[in-house]
């Protein structure tokens, strides 16, 4: 239980830490969002928990192809808001844009037999 806490705290004293950065500098908080922390984080539990860097290579392999669609939420949030419509509006629609996204080449990579 510990150890579940533990990583509870880094990983959200890391999130936190970055908001508060891009309070003060946008380029710096952008810079330090842009790198894959998250996914460092993650990969670094899976080999922690298991021992072995098999499961860190498969999902580092997958995020690959998951890249590409990831950026629908940073295309389409800023031109709904320079079009007038409100932080909350642009958001949601970002996120269901990309999630749509993210199903679509799921899709179309299994038509052309790759399995995420």
């Amino acid at each position: 239980m510990a150890y579940y806490i533990t990583k509870l705290i880094i990983t959200s004293l890391l999130i936190v830490a970055i908001s508060e950065v891009a309070k003060r500098s946008s380029l710096v908080g952008a810079l330090l969002a842009a790198i894959p922390l998250v996914s460092i984080l993650a990969m670094t539990w899976m080999y922690i928990d298991t021992d072995s860097s098999k499961s860190a290579v498969e999902f580092s392999q997958r995020i690959i192809w998951l890249i590409a669609p990831s950026m629908t939420l940073f295309l389409v949030f800023p031109l709904m808001i320079q079009k007038g419509f409100g932080f909350y509006v642009s958001m949601a629609v970002s996120i269901l844009l990309t999630i749509l996204a993210y199903y679509s080449v799921i899709f179309v990579l299994g038509k052309f037999g790759i399995k995420l």
